[in-house]
């Protein structure tokens, strides 16, 4: 799986969590918290996430990611070293 269809999991979650977001145009710069994602959205986005990427990653390691594609990049080293 490449970065782009990690990116596409991330933006469907984050629709199917926040609904309001169905026509938001995602980039990889965006912020899930100034998108509206409360902590407990953006939990569930990413738990979401990892289990449809089968991963177990600890959630200190997710901290650093400041947006989505810092976050998709999280994503992509860790299926990397699986």
């Amino acid at each position: 799986m490449n970065k782009k269809d990690i990116f596409a999991l991330v933006v469907r979650h984050s629709r199917e969590v926040i609904p309001e977001l169905e026509d938001h145009e995602f980039k990889p710069g965006d912020r899930l918290a100034d998108l509206g994602a409360n902590s407990v959205d953006r939990a569930d986005i990413i738990m979401m996430t990892m289990e449809a990427l089968s991963l177990r990653v600890p959630r200190v390691e997710l901290f650093g990611a400041k947006n989505i594609g810092e976050l998709v990049n999280v994503f992509y080293e860790k299926l990397q070293s699986a």
